[in-house]
This record gives C-alpha cells, sequence and structure tokens, in this order.
C-alpha cells in the first residue's frame, strides 16, 4: 500500500493505543498529522458501550468532536467467529475481562473452539470520520480462521492465531507492512485516505 500525500492536515485518532496508531501512521504520509489522545491532554477513557462495533467507533469520535472540537477519527474493531456465533464481535478487547489481555482473549477463545472442526472467522473494522462537522463511516473486513496454537511475535490482539484467506502465516508472523496491504484495519484506513485526498 503506497503512501498517501496530505499536505498539511491535522487530525485526532481516538486512542491511545500505540499499536494501532503505529499501524495507521505507517499508511500516511508525514504530510498528515496524527495526533493520539494523549496528544490533545484526554485521558478520559473513553466509554465503548455501544452494542456494534460501528457503535464504539462513533462514540468514541463523537465524544472528541464534542468536547475538544477537533476534525477526528475513532475505529473499532472486533474478531467475529463463526462457530461462535459472531463473538466475541463488540467484546473481543475485553473478552477475557475488563483488562484487556490479549493473552487471556486468546486464551479463552482457544478454549471456546477447542472441539470445533469450523474455524471460520472474520476480522471487522469500522472508522467513524468527523470532519468540517459531517460524519462518514469506512468499513474494512478480511476472511480467515483461527487457528489451534499461537504463532508469530508481531502486531496484537488475536493476531497470533488468525490466518487470513490465501495466507500460510498469521498476521502475527507479518510484518506492518504485510499485514496493512490485507488487513481489516488496512482496508478501512485505505478507504479513509482515498476519501481525505477527495476532499482536498
Amino acid at each position: 500500500m503506497e503512501l498517501y500525500k496530505l499536505n498539511n492536515m491535522k487530525l485526532v485518532f481516538a486512542s491511545n493505543n500505540k499499536n494501532k496508531i503505529k499501524e495507521i501512521k505507517n499508511q500516511l504520509s508525514e504530510n498528515i498529522e496524527i495526533l493520539s489522545l494523549e496528544d490533545i491532554g484526554c485521558d478520559v477513557d473513553i466509554p465503548e458501550t455501544a452494542d456494534t462495533i460501528e457503535g464504539n467507533a462513533i462514540l468514541k469520535a463523537d465524544y472528541i468532536k464534542k468536547h475538544y472540537g477537533y476534525n477526528c477519527f475513532a475505529d473499532d474493531s472486533g474478531l467475529e467467529v463463526d462457530a461462535l456465533n459472531g463473538a466475541p464481535g463488540v467484546f473481543s478487547a475485553r473478552y477475557a475481562g475488563n483488562e484487556k489481555n490479549d493473552n487471556n482473549n486468546i486464551d479463552k477463545l482457544l478454549e471456546e473452539l477447542k472441539d470445533q472442526t469450523n474455524r471460520k472467522a472474520n476480522f471487522k473494522t469500522v472508522i467513524a470520520l468527523n470532519l468540517n462537522n459531517n460524519q462518514y463511516l469506512f468499513t474494512g473486513t478480511v476472511n480467515g480462521k483461527i487457528i489451534t496454537e499461537k504463532r508469530g511475535t508481531y502486531g496484537f490482539g488475536y493476531d497470533p492465531i488468525f490466518i487470513a484467506e490465501g495466507m500460510n502465516k498469521t498476521f502475527a508472523q507479518m510484518s506492518l507492512q504485510e499485514k496493512n496491504k490485507i488487513s481489516h484495519r488496512g482496508k478501512a484506513v485505505e478507504q479513509l485516505v482515498d476519501f481525505i485526498l477527495k476532499q482536498k
């Protein structure tokens, strides 16, 4: 995925997740400045109380626009497993508890799937962009499967146990550049950047 040149634009990304921020900055040129919640002095853990991935992205973006006034975007992502009727879905980050521990989440998911032959799953990311008093949504998905053991040390979340369709290694075995070319977040960010370019 190529780098996009956006001249002197500043956007707040409603997150302090350093992994997410790194992934998104990797897809942009240095001509667009991405500010984190920490950068704007927001130390609030913005509530994610919606019952959908789209709803949580909107909640976070609207919070920043309302309280800080910045053009901003927020994302929410989830892993949807066929055999679990779409779970963990909107609860992916806190599947094993509110401490949001990646290893605990993975261990719980593998336990839930230990007797399942259907390992199909998909990752989904929704980005809500608040730009000049309008809101836009961008969705990226990637289909794949859950394997039975962790592989790889890169990435975060469920990356060590997810293999995308047509691939032979997990997201956690890929470089950031490789992952961004096919990942759910990469696809959603690509749509976001394409849209911003058309506004210039």
